[in-house]
């Protein structure tokens, strides 16, 4: 192995060269001494040393600290001085760049943040007013396979009670811009009511974007009898429908790629399986301002059918006393304050009753 490399020495800020030797100390320190007698001329750690990447037969420079650079031919006596003491792979890479690469990774950052703040919001509202309606059907109708075969089981609730409750969502979903075609543009029904024994899910109620709505016997038994009070729940999720909150969740979720392909229209192997593999709808949580506003949707709906529009507000008082207001899923997670949503909701509803519209 060399110990030392001859070349040339330029001080900082003049292009005069002075020939020179680079040597390595055990210590990891490089030194620059005059070939002619050997006084010193620089010295600094390897590790704030700037080696020129090798590149054929051209010189290379390392560049000190303070601007001095010291210039050989002698492309392989460098690697083989400088290869004992240098670190490799990452740490490395952080000394040496540390500081420009905590720039760039802030730039980065800070880039990321600004596109799925403003970007990816754009997106989802683009994608969601060219969807085709096959594209939410096809979703829904993944999911509720999945659940049926993993999750739910078929509902234990007699068929008048299901009976009962189909009539009353039935008159709600009437009073809906949605429910008042009867029907989509692809033939099926504006919205259905589909009843489940939740298993792991509890008492809950969710929908998907197509309509279709999940009620289970867990959340109907929970209600005691209080029929009004699971209407105002079918209310609130109505309201999640018609303000197409779920589809926009999935955007969120699935990501700019899958934006872009249903955007397209492109509806090929990679977005179907996002689509139909809708297990992970469950998962999503609405955003808090997204439950405000199918909060007072429940309000509005129920005192439109001339129904007790504070009703939900009950649920919500149920879920604070029977469940410490903890819950799994959709209704029961990752809302406002349940406190909050019985006070928001009971004012609401009395403006309401008190404008007599």
């Amino acid at each position: 192995m060399a110990s030392e490399v001859s070349g040339e020495w330029r001080p900082p800020a003049t292009s005069r060269a002075t020939p020179a030797r680079l040597s390595m100390r055990a210590d990891g320190v490089v030194t620059v001494t005059a070939a002619d007698g050997g006084r010193p001329l620089a010295t600094a750690p390897q590790v704030t040393v700037e080696v020129s990447a090798r590149v054929g037969q051209i010189p290379r420079r390392l560049s000190f600290p303070g601007g001095g650079q010291f210039e050989t031919a002698d492309n392989d006596g460098v690697d083989a001085l400088l290869a004992p003491f240098r670190r490799k792979g990452v740490v490395h890479g952080l000394e040496r760049f540390g500081p420009r690469l905590f720039v760039f990774v802030a730039l980065v950052v800070a880039f990321s943040l600004a596109l799925y703040r403003y970007a990816v919001p754009v997106l989802v509202e683009v994608a969601v007013a060219v969807t085709p309606p096959i594209v939410p059907e096809l979703m829904s109708k993944g999911v509720l396979v999945s659940l049926d075969q993993g999750v739910f089981e078929p509902s234990a609730l007699p068929a008048e009670r299901q009976n009962t409750l189909h009539d009353g969502f039935s008159e709600l979903t009437s009073l809906t811009p949605r429910g008042k075609l009867k029907v989509t543009t692809t033939g099926s029904p504006a919205y259905t009511l589909n009843f489940r024994k939740g298993g792991f899910i509890g008492p809950n109620a969710f929908a998907l974007p197509d309509g279709t709505v999940v009620l289970t016997d867990e959340l109907v038994d929970m209600a005691g009898g209080d029929d009004e009070l699971i209407l105002g729940v079918l209310a609130h999720e109505i309201g999640h429908v018609d303000r197409e909150h779920s589809l926009r969740q999935l955007y969120r979720a699935a990501g700019v790629t899958t934006l872009i392909l249903l955007i397209g229209g492109d509806i090929g192997a990679g977005a179907q399986d996002v689509l139909v593999q809708g297990t992970a709808v469950l998962a999503l949580s609405y955003s808090r301002s997204a439950e405000r506003e199918a909060d007072r949707y429940s309000v509005e709906l129920m005192h439109k059918a001339g129904r007790d529009p504070a009703a939900i507000a009950r649920f919500f008082e149920i879920l604070r006393d029977r469940l410490g207001d903890k819950g799994g899923n959709d209704m029961l997670s990752t809302h406002p304050a349940t406190p909050e949503r019985i006070e928001e909701t009971r004012r609401y509803a009395e403006e309401l009753q008190a404008a007599g519209g």
